[in-house]
Formats: structure tokens, sequence, C-alpha cells
């Protein structure tokens, strides 16, 4: 059987470019493409978003919320968009919103922000790579000068350093505005890089735009650590009437079972302690035009409680690499900027805002699904909303 290459034109984004890729693969798979082939989004937007455009597949997407919030930048009641083909999902998150708006609502904080590319560079031994640290440390102004020539958002905010035998590993730090700035940092640092190797008095032997320690689309400690994108804390008193009325659960019994799952994900090495962050940051970056491979690094992070003096549950979590944007990406598209626009987070200036949307989605979900545990609900809540039927 021979090769069939896919078809392209010269405009590979037109609606009859589309249609015949459509027709081609209907004669070479038998797939009726029907419902692909329908959508509003004019193909000519999707050109930086994706290669061989044939159409759209069609996500549900639902409504969280409203959830009253209390951040440095997000202020307000919002209700979260959520795309998900997972029923019950959106439910959860709305009960997990209302109890935590109930309370008084969440208070959200971005502490960190930054965005990596991490160049490797390797010598002739040790003491080499040495005196290119200390010469890499004295000149810092001048590669920060070569990084910054390539973009007028991307600002280089330091470069880490760790040295294993004769190679230096290096985390260049950037900030990135309102962009998640893979691109922008990959760009910035392939010129500063460039600057260093034709300037290091230390003969390098071998170099790599990436020595794999910014861990791109990968979990790791490392950005358990050092955050990679935006850290952001949710935290919210839920208060004790509050679990009773629409939890039908306790602060203590919470608090108890949080202890022992605590363990649990110890025992599994779980890269998140709290009962399910990925879902809410799935279904909201769908919606929003993120990179939806950056929910690895963006899912992980820290769930904490304690017992307040009046006897309520402070619930927090800490989410310490939530990398999400509002400018670039697909987040210009037709239906991803609606959901943006929906939450006032849609141009510039707008990134840490929906940080701290992500923050708060996640600690509604986290409440709403331990509370279901606990009150045993959990599966009856699926069967309900026809989870269950087969």
């Amino acid at each position: 059987m021979s090769r069939k290459p896919i078809p392209r034109f010269d405009d590979n984004y037109t609606e009859d470019s589309a249609r015949q890729r459509r027709a081609f693969l209907e004669a070479e798979t038998g797939v009726s493409l029907t419902h692909t082939g329908h959508y509003s989004l004019p193909p000519e937007s999707v050109r930086n978003n994706t290669e061989n455009f044939i159409g759209v597949v069609q996500m549900p997407v639902g409504v969280a919320g409203p959830v009253l919030i209390h951040g440095e930048d997000a202020q307000g009641w919002f209700y979260v968009p959520m795309a998900t083909t997972e029923g019950t999902l959106v439910a959860s998150y709305s009960r997990g919103m209302r109890m935590l708006s109930e309370s008084g609502g969440v208070k959200t904080t971005v502490i960190d922000d930054n965005m990596q590319r991490a160049p490797m560079f390797e010598f002739e031994d040790a003491r080499a790579a040495k005196r290119f640290v200390q010469w890499m440390q004295a000149t810092l102004p001048a590669i920060t000068a070569a990084a910054e020539s390539t973009t007028r958002h991307g600002k280089l905010m330091n470069i880490q350093h760790w040295q294993i035998a004769r190679m230096v590993y290096t985390r260049f730090n950037f900030s990135t505005g309102d962009a998640a700035g893979q691109n922008m940092t990959g760009k910035a640092a392939h010129a500063a890089s460039q600057w260093i190797l034709a300037h290091s008095p230390e003969p390098v032997i071998h170099f790599s735009l990436s020595g794999a320690i910014e861990t791109d689309k990968k979990h790791s400690h490392m950005n358990l650590m050092h955050s990679r994108g935006k850290r952001v804390v949710a935290e919210c008193v839920v208060k004790r009437d509050v679990l009773a009325q629409r939890a039908r659960t306790t602060p203590e019994i919470i608090f108890k079972q949080r202890q022992r799952s605590y363990l649990g994900a110890m025992l599994a090495g779980s890269a998140y302690n709290g009962p399910h962050s990925a879902n809410g940051i799935a279904a909201l970056f769908i919606a929003t035009g993120q990179d939806e491979a950056n929910v690895v690094e963006s899912h992980t992070g820290f769930s904490f409680m304690d017992i307040t003096p009046e006897g309520d549950l402070y619930y927090s979590c800490t989410l310490p690499s939530v990398i999400c944007a509002t400018k670039g990406g697909g987040t210009g598209l037709s239906t991803q900027a609606e959901c943006l626009t929906m939450l006032g987070c849609n141009g510039e200036g707008k990134a840490r805002k929906l940080a701290e949307i992500v923050g708060a989605t996640v600690l509604a979900g986290d409440l709403s699904l331990i509370s279901a545990i606990m009150s045993d609900e959990w599966v009856s809540s699926h069967d309900a909303y026809g989870r269950n039927r087969s």
C-alpha cells in the first residue's frame, strides 16, 4: 500500500481546503466527518494554532458558580466555564463554590510568577565549569540584554545554576506578561546562549538549549520548589454550619480524613495531596484556550487544612506551577475568547487574575469531592446524574 499524503494547498486555511481534506479522509478511512465539519470559527483564525485543519471537535461547556473571590486581581463574583465530558463535574464544582462563597469567599494570592528555559553548558573539567559560573554571574547585565533583545514583554529575572561534574545546568527565569511564555523564553534564552557561546572565556565542549531541568510539560520536584508559571494560593475558612447544611459533614470529619488520605498520597507518590486538582484545571484550560498539556505541571501542589479556634475548617491549596495566559496561543479563538471574556480575563493585564480563578476553582472542587466522600454521597451523586448508568 503506497503512502497517500494529506492534501495541502497554497492556502491551507480556507473552507475549501478543509472540505477537500475531509473528503480525502472520508475516502481513505470510511468515516463520516459531518459533525467535525460544522463550526462557526473562520478557518483562517486557526492559522497559528493547528496544521492540516479539517474542522473542530465539539466539547460540551458548562458553567460552575458563581464563586466569590477576594484576590489581588480577581475580585467579585465569577461564573466559571468548564469544558468537560465528565458527568457531575460541573455540579460538584458549583456546590463547592457555593460553600466557599457562603463562608465569605475565597482569598487568592499569586506569590511568584516566572517561566523558564534551561540551557546546559559542558566544559573540559569541573574547575572550568566553576570559572564559567563566576564569569556568567559577573556578566549578567550583558546576558540579560541579549535575552531581552528578542521580546517586548519578557524580562530576565535571574539565572539559577547547578553544577554536576563538568556540566553547568542553568535555569533562566523570565517574567512573560500575559503570555504563558514557553516560546518567548525559548527564543530569549537562545539569543542569550548564543551570546554566551561567543564570549565565554572557557571553551564550551557541548551545549544544549534545554538541559531538561525546566521539565517543560512534565511534573517534577523542581517545579514544586521553584515555580514554573504562577504560584497561587487559594484559601478559605469554611463555616461549620455551611458544611452541615450543604455537605452533611463536619470540619472534624473532613480534617480526620485529610490526615489519612495524605498518607495515602505519600504512599502512591502523588504529585498533589488533595482530591483532584487536574479535573477543574483541565476543564477551565480547555474552555479558555490554554495549552492543555500544561495541566501536567499546573495540577501539582499542596492541600492544607486546620481547625480554627471557632471550630470552622481552614482549607487551602497551593499550586506552584499554574501556567496560563490571556494572550497568545488558543486564547484568541472565538469560543475560547468568549469564555475568557465571561471571566473578565480577555486581553492584557489579566493573566494573574486568571491564575487566581484557577486556584479558587481547584479549592471548590476539592472541598466538594472530599465532602461527598465523607458523607457517602460520591457514588449516589454519579448515579443521580447518570454517569454510572450503562
